[in-house]
């Protein structure tokens, strides 16, 4: 099992049993399998292929479903992937990823790896299996800049890595830095998260203005978490939870709600039209809203009855405030939904069969 391997497609229609929802499973081998990160998007702009990773081989590797056969293409053979740090290219030429302590891209035809960065012998993420410490990355909607968080001993060193020349440099260093992401208008700006009680931060790439953008309700213990910017404006869109999502303006410090519900990981399309988030405590099922207009009607596409693990989220407030939390929460158990392109499907993951497997849902009503 070897990069350039070809496999069948494992691709079945399906029939949600309560929405009627045309779902298709992309994967079915008995292993993990998992799109990248809520956020990241799973496809190249022309929806040419779906990335997701797959445990088949035995050790986490990248994959591709070639969307025109339905092959299912293994584009990586190594034994230091970090998984949720893969980050597919617009244009569809390469997926950028993190193994052991450096990081590389994959060409998707050649197959070719090119090493962008090594970061020596440092741990490169943080312990435990949520936050930063999942090591994701950023890359410009242009593809010009990577953003690559790394851990070096007790401080968190937040590098941009120029993708045509190779160059590389580090803007930022602090305690931690986790699920950075450019602006899509704007290569120039970035999001991160900080600690729990101080989350939400916007830095620019030179490494200017790393300002905090919103301050919690500390006497609420406010939970802020999982955020996107919604694009076209300076607004980060975040999950308040269990209670909704809000909208916090960047720049005037204005805040709002965009729905509330108990929307876990919230997604909005690539023009800011619609949101999709996956749900839990209770679980109702992948939920689409307008971001913009919080009294407007939602809809449950389907259920994608995943196990949705991690006990602490049963909670209304941060439980972090009441003391340190032993946290399990593999997050291939968690749907992460986000949109295609063309907005006409949902990427997501489940692990309702007993083995996690990527799905997409159709999002016509």
């Amino acid at each position: 099992m070897n990069k350039g391997d070809t496999y069948p497609s494992e691709s079945r229609w399906l029939r949600d049993g309560r929405t009627g929802a045309r779902v298709r499973q992309v994967t079915s081998h008995p292993s993990i399998h998992h799109h990248p990160f809520y956020y990241i998007p799973a496809y190249d702009d022309a929806m040419r292929r779906l990335y997701f990773v797959s445990h088949r081989t035995g050790t986490a590797q990248i994959f591709c479903e070639e969307r025109e056969t339905g092959a299912l293409i293994q584009l990586t053979n190594r034994d230091d992937l970090n998984e949720w740090s893969i980050h597919p290219s617009g244009d569809g030429l390469y997926v950028y990823f993190t193994a052991g302590a450096s990081a590389l891209r994959v060409h998707t035809e050649t197959f070719a790896e090119e090493c962008l960065a090594d970061f020596g012998s440092v741990p490169m993420k943080e312990q435990g299996m949520v936050g930063a410490a999942m090591g994701t990355t950023t890359l410009s909607r242009d593809g010009k800049w990577w953003a690559v968080p790394v851990k070096v001993g007790k401080v968190s060193r937040f590098h941009v890595i120029d993708t045509q020349t190779g160059g590389t440099g580090i803007i930022l260093e602090r305690d931690t830095i986790g699920h950075p992401e450019f602006h899509p208008d704007d290569s120039g700006i970035l999001r991160y998260a900080g600690p729990y009680h101080e989350r939400i931060w916007v830095i620019h790439r030179d490494g200017s203005n790393n300002r905090l953008t919103y301050l919690r309700d500390t006497a609420k213990k406010e939970w802020i978490v999982h955020e996107t910017w919604r694009p076209g404006t300076n607004e980060i869109l975040t999950t308040n939870w269990p209670h909704g999502v809000m909208g916090v303006d960047t720049v005037t410090g204005a805040t709002r709600w965009c729905a509330k519900f108990n929307a876990w990981h919230p997604m909005l399309n690539r023009d800011g039209s619609a949101m999709v988030a996956d749900t839990r405590n209770p679980d109702i099922g992948l939920q689409l809203f307008d971001p913009n207009d919080c009294a407007a009607p939602r809809r449950t596409v389907c259920f994608p009855g995943a196990s949705n693990a991690g006990d602490h989220w049963n909670i209304d407030h941060c439980p972090y405030d009441d003391g340190p939390v032993k946290v399990y929460a593999p997050q291939h158990t968690h749907p992460h939904p986000n949109f295609s392109p063309d907005s006409n499907r949902i990427v997501y993951t489940s692990d309702a069969t007993g083995h996690s497997q990527v799905y997409e849902v159709e999002t016509g009503g």
